[in-house]
């Protein structure tokens, strides 16, 4: 991040630069965003009683709450208004946390990174310590790595092979497009008793021909990417590396943009509809309330004196004889009730009773 922010500075494009690694002591450039600056890592930490990495992904959680202003900070920033006369910067570089599992598996990393892509072309960087990927194991390790988030993040990407001043990544780029070349090694490797044993053919064999497999799976998974051999420290293939970046973020727009505007286009249409359902549920609860509702059983605050269609049966034939079969049976429970209890008052008292029934409904 330090080398890459001093070469545009250098060629006077300065970028916009955020820091998501909230424990992290001190950053060797200036953040114009700074995760430490609204979230204190330990006492996260303390507070939840949580590890390290736990921590860490608790900060960026709640750093993603957030994720609205952040971007409201950037867009504003790429397209400034014409009064402040400042240019916008060509680049914004995004530092993240280095535990892989702890962003790009969490859902504030899938938040972060999905609202980056919706508003700016978005590429991933996936740095690689060059001299500590030169036996054939940990390179296919970390080739999974990667394998693993370009298919979660859906995003380009480019292996940026680091520390070439150190170990040149000649080795590397050989066993990527050349099958043979990374079998030579890994024979090589197998004869010294690398994976366990002495001597020729030493060990099981297991893990030179899990090795061996996974080789062969992912040789087209090489052929989607980027690779790119830097030096944080003298500086070497950092304009090699913003080639790369450039020829991404073309096909970002190319290829990517569309399938994202697509899956926005879904998870609205599915919004919309889900709305729809929800609504017509409803409008059926409010008709099912107005059928078992019907005129005749109507508050009487709700019925006019001089209301002539409330009690019309040419206005409502099926809900009027509903009614009188109603009123009929209600007419005899009563009067069978007025046997029983001995109770007298005919008509008046039935008419009374009717009304309080009605009300009571």
């Amino acid at each position: 991040m330090q080398r890459i922010n001093a070469h545009l500075h250098s060629k006077n494009q300065p970028p916009y630069v955020l820091n998501l690694d909230p424990a992290v002591l001190s950053v060797p450039f200036e953040a114009n965003i700074d995760i430490r600056d609204s979230i204190n890592y330990k006492e996260v930490m303390k507070q939840y009683n949580l590890g390290p990495n736990g921590g860490i992904l608790t900060s960026l959680n709640l750093f993603a709450t957030k994720v609205d202003q952040i971007l409201s900070l950037m867009e504003k920033r790429a397209k400034p208004s014409p009064e402040t006369k400042t240019r916008p910067p060509r680049h914004f570089l995004i530092d993240t946390p280095g535990q892989i599992e702890v962003f790009v598996w969490s859902a504030s990393g899938s938040i972060l990174l999905e609202s980056l892509a919706s508003s700016f072309p978005t590429v991933i960087a996936y740095i690689i310590d060059t001299p500590r990927t030169s036996s054939t194991s940990t390179f296919m390790s970390n080739m999974l790595y990667a394998c693993s988030i370009l298919y979660k993040t859906k995003l380009p990407m480019i292996l940026v092979f680091n520390k070439t001043d150190v170990q040149d990544a000649e080795f590397a780029k050989e066993w990527m497009t050349d099958f043979e070349k990374f079998q030579e090694a890994l024979r090589k490797e197998e004869d010294k008793g690398v994976f366990g044993g002495e001597g020729s053919g030493g060990g099981s064999g297991y893990m030179s021909s899990l090795l061996n497999s996974m080789s062969l799976m992912l040789e087209e998974f090489y052929s989607h990417l980027s690779m790119v051999a830097v030096s944080s420290t003298t500086g070497d293939g950092v304009d090699s590396f913003f080639e790369a970046v450039e020829s991404k973020r073309q096909e970002f727009n190319r290829d990517y943009k569309p399938e994202l505007e697509k899956r926005r286009k879904q998870r609205q249409e599915e919004k919309v509809a889900s709305k729809e359902q929800e609504l017509a549920k409803v409008m059926q609860d409010l008709n099912v309330s107005a059928a078992r509702r019907r005129p005749g059983l109507r508050d009487e605050a709700d019925i006019d004196d001089d209301d002539e269609d409330a009690n019309d049966p040419d206005q409502y034939p099926d809900e009027m004889d509903e009614d009188r079969a109603d009123d009929d049976d209600l007419s005899s429970r009563y009067k069978a009730a007025l046997k029983g209890s001995g109770v007298k008052g005919g008509d008046e008292s039935f008419a009374n009773y009717l009304a309080s029934s009605q009300a009571s409904r």
